[in-house]
């Protein structure tokens, strides 16, 4: 899909001024099977928390037409109906009908979830609360002010599109549109001397709804124009050659196969920044792809709001029993050198105010409460619709 993207782009390139370059991000609606296993997996974890703040949850979930099955590891003194949650969490999504691929009632559930009976302390690597890193590992997060969300342009619209789908199919002004789709979009950007990047214009909408038999291809490419792309894409961005696509799904009820954490690009920055090497969907706050993620977004996102420098991408290292980071380091693509900063006074910056710990992160973040099903699409970041700690910049010293 990503060579795709690249190879489209490419072709696009031509005349492009100098300085400017495409880029594409790509999002995927609710429905989307790989979509609705994160949804799933999430819902597991949430009412996990609901009754135990202190669970330890690592949960994967797989979809099949008419099988959704969920895997992993629970260590929790919460009583959690499994199967109740797994089909809360489809028919929230409008899987209601064989014809879609699945029915929420009569859909085969299968929970594949260990649920160790020993003390937490030998699970988690330490006493019941306190949290330790059991494992190294290495996240990353990124801002850019590019976009009032301090996210890439490219990867808002993408995500934007993708929920005005899903919203006006619930609402019911496309009746037709079955749950899913995808979307990408291409953004010729501009590049300033100081290494900042701006929206020059959107090139190209590639925009897949399924849809309900019997249905005509340009009905439905009309009307997904009228209530989904026209709201979403700002006139400023969009002119003549603009080009609109709607390329019709594959038979999605047949054929596909979904997986919890198999769009990690579209869960954080579209594919700026460093990529995520491990799933953010159905983990808690003891697993450094959540914890530690957003930690890093958030310190991102705290030095360009401080004007500290225009875009930066902040990479945390972690070594196995040790709680702190063994690394920190931003790259501001040379944007700080304009506010007279270089990237390791940043890093040094980052050190003195932020408590990089998981367990400091899911506290300063509160991550150990129920709310993390509502982000299993659309994105993690730049979420302006829901009041999330991780977006609300640090005030530093």
């Amino acid at each position: 899909r990503t060579e795709g993207a690249l190879a489209a782009g490419s072709a696009m390139s031509v005349g492009l001024s100098p300085g400017s370059f495409l880029f594409a991000s790509e999002a995927a609606a609710e429905g989307c099977s790989d979509k609705l296993c994160d949804r799933v997996a999430d819902a597991v974890l949430d009412a996990c928390l609901a009754q135990d703040p202190e669970a330890h949850v690592s949960c994967d979930a797989v979809t099949k037409s008419s099988m959704v099955m969920i895997l992993g590891e629970v260590c929790t003194k919460a009583s959690v109906n499994y199967e109740q949650v797994i089909r809360e969490a489809v028919k929230c999504v409008g899987y209601d009908r064989d014809d879609k691929g699945l029915d929420w009632r009569t859909m085969n559930v299968i929970v594949a979830v260990e649920e160790p009976a020993a003390d937490f302390s030998q699970v988690t690597g330490g006493t019941r609360g306190v949290q330790e890193v059991r494992d190294s590992g290495t996240v990353s997060g990124y801002a850019t002010d590019e976009s009032p969300e301090m996210v890439p342009v490219s990867h808002a619209l993408a995500t934007r599109l993708c929920a005005q789908l899903d919203r006006v199919r619930k609402e019911g002004a496309l009746t037709w549109a079955r749950p899913g789709g995808t979307a990408q979009v291409v953004v010729e950007y501009s590049e300033k001397p100081d290494g900042s990047v701006a929206p020059a214009g959107v090139k190209s909408v590639s925009l897949s709804v399924p849809r309900a038999a019997g249905i005509a291809a340009e009905q439905a490419q009309q009307e997904v124009m009228q209530h989904v792309v026209k709201p979403v894409l700002p006139e400023s961005l969009c002119n003549s050659g603009t080009q609109y696509r709607f390329p019709d799904p594959k038979d999605h009820v047949r054929s596909d196969v979904g997986f919890s954490g198999k769009r990690i690009a579209e869960d954080t920055y579209g594919g700026w920044g460093l990529p995520l090497s491990a799933a953010l969907s159905g983990r808690g706050s003891t697993r450094l792809s959540r914890s530690a993620a957003y930690g890093a977004r958030w310190a991102a996102q705290s030095l360009v709001a401080a004007k500290l420098c225009k875009r930066a991408t902040v990479q945390l290292s972690y070594a196995a029993g040790i709680p702190e980071p063994v690394s920190i380091s931003v790259n501001s693509h040379g944007t700080s050198r304009c506010y007279g900063k270089t990237d390791v006074e940043l890093a040094d910056t980052l050190r003195r105010n932020f408590d990089f710990r998981p367990s400091a992160l899911a506290r300063d973040l509160g991550l150990k409460s129920p709310q993390f099903q509502k982000l299993s699409a659309y994105g993690h970041f730049g979420r302006t619709d829901l009041d999330v700690a991780w977006e609300r910049p640090l005030e530093m010293k």
